[in-house]
């Protein structure tokens, strides 16, 4: 059986699961599609939507449209009692699969994650809605008896952790703190009342993943109390286990948002300089190469460019290792590290030279989940513009920045708008000053 004839396969059984005839399945969608506010007048009749839905499942199938997966997507991210699932396991799920055998892209399967990631948090609401069903159960049996806790437990607690993280630049951060609470609260738990001993370490792994993603969510959302209380708890936890990398990746996370949330450059260098000791004594040379680069920004921005270039050495050599095995899922590249290259040029060498950095880096930071680190990349690239005389230019670039800060509610990039904003000071007088201005406080209210 070939791809499409496998989607159209899956979408039949998920229908069939659900107990809808194929004239039930149209009129769910198009009950659907009033909900979302569709005109009634560009849907066609149950007879003919009836049609679409047994194309779909054809032996020579035709993809959904995009509105179609869009009411697809609404039909079966909600249970038959009407809660949100999406998790593994859940029907979402089986229709992601459905759509990708049907060759729907990644984008297109992406941004309908995205639309009911939304959807579940609306209303507060939906904060287990990247918990299995199966999971959820496990959940109740376990916080009542740790002893209960099981591999797949522990495996859809990470999923959780994971699918949050991936939503990281599509979805604003005060949403993805709702879906990622229950998890972080059931490692709080679980992990106090010790677990079985074979399942501890990587429930403990877990925990530590899910506790640096909450300090990076609580810093973003300006609750820095919050944040530094997180990140210690990672850090305890990533100080019980028995590879050290793990708890580089806390001191990096801490060290940044530190160093942007204090301004203290003495207090980020010393987490950079704890995550550098433990990347050295642990198996992951991505992690290694990334404390090296962020130990390079801090040595910049203080001055010390001999540091930062013999810290940006090292960071292209761990960068430049085999990392077929590497134990670690860094997301971090070498367009990322092209930033650093950007940043310790702006900082101690010449700005034409960063600016050229930053441009390689925004070219390779294309995923939805670099879309913040694009945005402050390119407000970087946009001071380089300023340095070298070319404010208007700067400007053009300042404006793409504020929407995608706007979008997400990322703090670092408004950080790095406000500090732009200031170099533009001697342009103060000009129009499109102004105009930047203006959106700055439509859209940050700065």
């Amino acid at each position: 059986m070939d791809d499409r004839a496998t989607g159209a396969a899956l979408l039949k059984a998920l229908r069939r699961r659900r107990g809808l005839s194929l004239a039930d399945a149209a009129r769910a969608l198009i009950a659907i599609a009033g909900e979302l506010g569709q005109p009634r007048t560009s849907m066609p009749t149950v007879a003919g939507l009836q049609r679409s839905v047994a194309r779909w499942e054809a032996a020579a199938p035709k993809r959904p449209d995009g509105r179609h997966q869009l009411l697809l997507a609404h039909l079966y991210g909600r249970t038959p009692t009407g809660t949100i699932a999406l998790g593994a396991g859940s029907d979402f799920a089986a229709l992601i699969d459905a759509l990708a055998h049907l060759g729907a892209g990644e984008a297109e399967l992406s941004e309908l994650r995205v639309t009911l990631v939304r959807t579940a948090t609306d209303r507060g609401g939906g904060m287990l809605a990247l918990l299995s069903p199966r999971v959820q159960a496990g959940l109740a049996v376990a916080l009542a008896d740790p002893a209960r806790v099981d591999e797949e437990l522990v495996a859809g607690l990470a999923r959780v952790v994971t699918d949050v993280n991936a939503q990281v630049g599509t979805v604003p951060f005060v949403r993805l703190q709702l879906m990622l609470a229950p998890a972080l609260e059931a490692c709080r738990r679980l992990t106090t009342n010790h677990p079985p001993g074979a399942l501890l370490d990587r429930l403990r792994e877990v925990s530590v993943a899910a506790h640096t993603l909450a300090g990076r969510l609580a810093f973003e959302t300006r609750d820095d109390v919050a944040s530094r209380e997180l990140y210690a708890a990672a850090t305890q936890e990533a100080g019980l286990l028995p590879d050290r990398w793990r708890r580089a990746t806390v001191h990096m996370s801490h060290a940044l948002v530190t160093l942007y949330s204090t301004q203290s450059l003495a207090t980020a260098a010393e987490l950079a300089d704890a995550a550098i000791r433990d990347a050295g004594t642990g198996d992951s040379a991505m992690v290694r190469a990334r404390a090296h680069a962020l130990r390079a920004e801090i040595a910049a921005r203080s001055g010390e460019t001999r540091q930062a270039r013999s810290s940006l050495g090292l960071a292209w050599f761990d960068m430049g290792r085999d990392h077929m095995n590497d134990p670690s899922d860094s997301s971090f590249t070498a367009g990322h590290l092209r930033g650093f290259e950007g940043l310790c040029e702006l900082y101690a060498g010449d700005p034409q030279s960063a600016h050229d950095r930053f441009a390689t880096s925004v070219s390779a930071l294309v995923a939805p989940r670099q879309q913040v680190q694009r945005a402050i990349v390119t407000t970087d690239q946009a001071l380089a513009r300023i340095r070298m005389g070319e404010a208007y230019s700067a400007a053009d670039l300042l404006h793409a920045c504020v929407s995608a800060a706007g979008a997400t509610g990322g703090r670092v990039p408004a950080i790095r708008l406000a500090r732009a904003r200031q170099e533009l000071r001697p342009w103060r007088q000009e129009r499109w000053v102004a105009d930047f201005d203006d959106h700055l406080m439509d859209v940050l209210g700065a």
